[in-house]
């Protein structure tokens, strides 16, 4: 069994495999940009910790762990422009670095990269796989949804657990 560290360095690892091509850089260097930014992992840490508790073969999770890692960063650039933010992690935001539109597109980009990830599961699995992470993904959204609350002239948020 792997400790927490080879675990958070394998998920680094597998993060850092993706490859994302270099054209349209517009594009894509956001996406590794936003991937390189220190963060906890905790998303894709929890999901490999949970299969190893149930599975002698918890690598076998590392393409859902991934996907949840990208899906919560995609999340990022998004909340990061609605909230007008200049700054992630200590960094220039995707959405001050690059602009809105650059922002959005590659957020898309990173939605249909978790997709692909999840894809690498046998046929036999994958609906499964792809109902929960519809669900989790559909409920990110209405929590993003409800947590926004608007009065004429102003406009209040308060903090979700998506971001």
């Amino acid at each position: 069994m792997q400790n927490n560290d080879q675990i958070l360095e394998a998920i680094e690892h597998y993060l850092g495999q993706i490859g994302y091509p270099e054209e349209p850089g517009r594009l894509y260097a956001p996406i590794s940009y936003s991937l390189t930014m220190t963060g906890k992992r905790l998303r894709p840490m929890l999901l490999m910790l949970t299969c190893g508790i149930f599975s002698d073969q918890p690598q076998a999770a590392m393409p859902a762990a991934a996907a949840v890692e990208v899906f919560h960063n995609f999340t990022l650039l998004h909340d990061d422009i609605m909230d007008n933010a200049a700054m992630r992690r200590g960094n220039p935001s995707v959405f001050a670095k690059w602009g809105q539109n650059v922002a959005i597109l590659s957020g898309d980009a990173m939605l249909i990269s978790a997709y692909r990830l999840l894809s690498e599961y046998p046929p036999q699995v994958l609906p499964q796989i792809l109902a929960r992470f519809n669900t989790m993904a559909i409920e990110v959204c209405e929590d993003n949804n409800t947590i926004w609350i608007s009065k004429p002239g102003s406009r209040f948020r308060s903090r979700s657990i998506s971001t």
